[in-house]
């Protein structure tokens, strides 16, 4: 990362997250400049791409394909980004995240992929029920559907075939597993955990953005290991992991977030995440 310019943080709707981490780089001293995916133009123009005076940039918009777009365009100008456009593709989609994973030998939940929702229905008798149908691109929770029976799931998979759109079709499903009423929020940054918390609900969905609690979780070596195992096999980057524990005590990493929020996860933790969130995000800028 040069010496000259300010830095870019790509953002849109500006969370609990966002406003910590502009007051922490106010507090450094570090110029920056909001970058609206909503409203940025990019020209194509010369044979270098745009000229832009970034040095280098802080992704945080919530939007896949903004996100994505955006940092594609940022990094063929010359600007490194945090997290970058290959992380973002990859995070940013369910089944891409599985597949990295299970290639990297990490543990995931069964999963049954069909390109079509009747072929997902059509073989749901044999993988098993209950189980979870989500869109492959999404974050907290949203259209994410338990199929306890074989009329939910007909009901949900009829639902999602008359979706518009070619990727709504393809339906990716996991099993369910029996937790006990929570799961774990894993930050890690590059090959640093930065905490873990566990998010408890009554909901079978544990998103904090569905109202569940937050509490410190201790991090033994059996959810270190997963955890940077997890970020070694998607690339460098900051990342929220989201494991859950099955009734044996087994882990299995569920999905991985680019953009992860830690609002709670500060609060019950008492760390600084937010400093060591820019520490990691400078120092990668600048290598």
């Amino acid at each position: 990362m040069t010496a000259a310019g300010p830095l870019a943080v790509l953002t849109s709707r500006v969370r609990v997250e966002e406003k910590l981490l502009l007051h922490e780089l106010d507090r450094r001293g570090v110029p920056y400049e909001v970058i609206d995916t909503r409203t940025a133009t990019f020209r194509l123009e010369g044979p270098d791409g745009p000229r832009l005076p970034f040095r280098g940039a802080l992704a945080r918009e919530v939007s896949h394909h903004r996100a994505h777009y955006a940092a594609r365009l940022l990094e063929h100008s010359g600007v490194p980004v945090v997290n970058g456009a290959e992380v973002i593709a990859l995070c940013g989609d369910k089944l891409l995240t599985t597949l990295a994973l299970r290639a990297a030998g990490l543990p995931t939940p069964r999963t049954l992929v069909a390109l079509t929702p009747q072929a997902a229905l059509d073989d749901l008798p044999d993988f098993g029920l209950p189980a979870v149908v989500k869109p492959l691109v999404g974050s907290w929770g949203r259209l994410a559907a338990r199929l306890n029976d074989g009329d939910a799931a007909q009901a949900v998979l009829e639902h999602r075939a008359a979706l518009p759109g070619a990727q709504q079709h393809i339906t990716y499903v996991q099993e369910y597993v029996t937790k006990p009423g929570r799961d774990i929020r894993g930050l890690v940054a590059g090959d640093e955990i930065l905490g873990a918390v566990y998010r408890t609900s009554a909901h079978w969905r544990t998103n904090t953005a569905a109202g569940a609690g937050t509490s410190p979780c201790p991090v033994d070596d059996d959810l270190a290991k997963l955890l940077l195992s997890t970020s070694a096999a998607l690339g460098p980057g900051v990342y929220g992991i989201d494991v859950v524990e099955d009734a044996d005590g087994g882990l299995y990493v569920l999905e991985v977030n680019h953009t992860p929020e830690f609002h709670g996860a500060t609060g019950v933790l008492g760390l600084d995440l937010v400093g060591r969130y820019v520490d990691y995000a400078l120092e990668r800028l600048e290598r």
